[in-house]
């Protein structure tokens, strides 16, 4: 599947696993999906919850769209012109209806329910994605994997596989990859990972027996359910780190959950990912912008698709250089729980010049600040009013100190809230408080709130 986005931003995919346990319980950080069309008069809405600012992998998996069920009459289905990858693996899985697969491998190959199609695009692959005409409901996950630098310039493959289903008590499983409740999928990836799919009856408990060097994502297709206590809803994904071999999850609806369940170990490099390339540099996705454009033989050509694109046209590079969007879960805290018992992350954006409170994955604050020599000046901090009454301000304040401690900083209180913080806290902080003077309130009125370094 195609990103059409026609702006598309530059995301440097990084790992940054978060520990499983906090305070003794199973921390569950709850990431929102993001509604994203795919193109066309009628275009197919997707809902993608990888990447996304506050997490950009799980493991290698680096990409997560969930669509469906689309009544192809009125969305007019899947329809991807011919369109290229390269650095990574596409994941196919669908729940209901049929869709046709054509690459410059030659490959023509049907993707249906409940069986697995791996297209592996190393250093260069083209392919359509169609809806056949006798699909009536579309609904379905298309999903990427990230390849190691030693392995991102391999020959293009295409793997397909239909996994057994698991019978387990409250609910069934069909393993598409990696090794899960005994059954073991034969193909191959670059890092270790795991790839399944889980049915949990209606009130039914499951306990998932997991490796405790992964870390994992439940990406919800149908129903609610609890992954340790935590409200998971659909088209939500509840990711869970490293230390956990078991997760448990509970189905609270009255019909059958359905879920994808990806893990794998954390993935130690730093991957560019624009439009549909993953990189590793500016350059190196402008020569595969270009080499697509010039129909190179890297990509090669589609044969046998029908429609009227015959070569998806790729987004104008911006006028700057690419610099990968840091990741935010790579200057993220540990995880808290705020008065309501949502799971709390506080995240620093250094290039943003703020301090970002997230309430189950959803933004919900933030802290902004100047940086003069080695002082952070904390000038202006807001909750959101839906999050007012549950301490977030405190847990922003009490984490962004911590922070600056940590970075060698001093800080200087400009912001009231702070201010009262470091007042209720006397003698705490005092080896990193410097006061508030008239000539920083000078220096700081005449800097942007976007300044970065006096």
């Amino acid at each position: 599947m195609s990103t059409t986005e026609r702006r598309p931003q530059a995301v440097d995919c990084q790992s940054d696993p978060a520990t499983a346990a906090v305070d003794g319980r199973l921390a569950v950080e709850v990431l929102k999906a993001r509604e994203v069309p795919l193109g066309g008069p009628r275009a197919m809405t997707v809902r993608r919850t990888l990447p996304q600012r506050q997490r950009s992998l799980i493991g290698a998996w680096c990409f997560a769209d969930h669509y469906g069920p689309d009544d192809v009459s009125l969305t007019g289905g899947m329809d991807v012109p011919p369109h290229p990858h390269t650095g990574l693996q596409t994941v196919s899985w669908l729940f209901s209806g049929e869709v046709e697969h054509r690459d410059t491998l030659g490959t023509h190959a049907m993707v249906r329910p409940g069986e697995l199609n791996l297209m592996t695009a190393g250093a260069g692959i083209a392919h359509t994605e169609v809806s056949t005409p006798d699909t009536t409901t579309l609904q379905g996950v298309q999903l990427w994997v990230a390849l190691p630098d030693a392995d991102r310039n391999v020959d293009g493959a295409f793997d397909h596989y239909v996994p057994p289903q698991v019978h387990l008590q409250g609910g069934r499983a069909r393993v598409f990859l990696g090794d899960l409740f005994g059954s073991r999928s034969p193909v191959h990836t670059f890092s270790p990972l795991l790839g399944a799919e889980l049915t949990i009856e209606a009130g039914a408990h499951l306990d998932i027996p997991v490796r405790a060097d992964f870390e994992h994502g439940l990406l919800v297709d149908t129903g609610t359910v609890t992954v340790c206590e935590t409200s998971v809803l659909r088209a939500e994904l509840g990711y869970v780190g490293t230390g956990a071999d078991t997760i448990p999850v509970t189905n609270t609806g009255d019909r059958p959950a359905r879920l994808i369940l990806l893990g794998g170990t954390p993935f130690g490099e730093e991957v560019l990912m624009w439009w549909n390339f993953l990189g590793r540099t500016h350059e190196e996705i402008a020569r595969y912008r270009e080499q697509w454009e010039a129909r190179s033989a890297r990509f090669g050509q589609v044969q046998g698709y029908v429609g009227e694109t015959q070569h998806l046209t790729a987004p104008q590079l911006p006028h700057a250089v690419l610099r990968p969007r840091r990741n935010p879960a790579s200057t993220a805290g540990p995880m808290l729980t705020d008065k309501s018992g949502a799971t709390v992350t506080v995240v620093d954006h250094p290039e943003e010049h703020r301090y970002e409170v997230f309430a189950d994955g959803t933004a919900a604050g933030f802290s902004a600040y100047a940086d003069r020599g080695d002082q952070r000046v904390v000038f202006h901090t807001e909750v959101a009013q839906e999050y007012g009454g549950r301490g977030l301000g405190t847990l922003l304040v009490a984490q962004l100190l911590a922070r600056i401690r940590e970075s060698g900083r001093r800080v200087v209180p400009v912001c009231p809230l702070v201010a009262a913080y470091l007042d209720g806290h006397p003698g705490e902080y005092a080896d990193i408080a410097d006061p508030v003077t008239p000539e920083i309130l000078d220096w700081l009125q005449s800097r942007s709130t976007g300044s970065a370094e006096a």
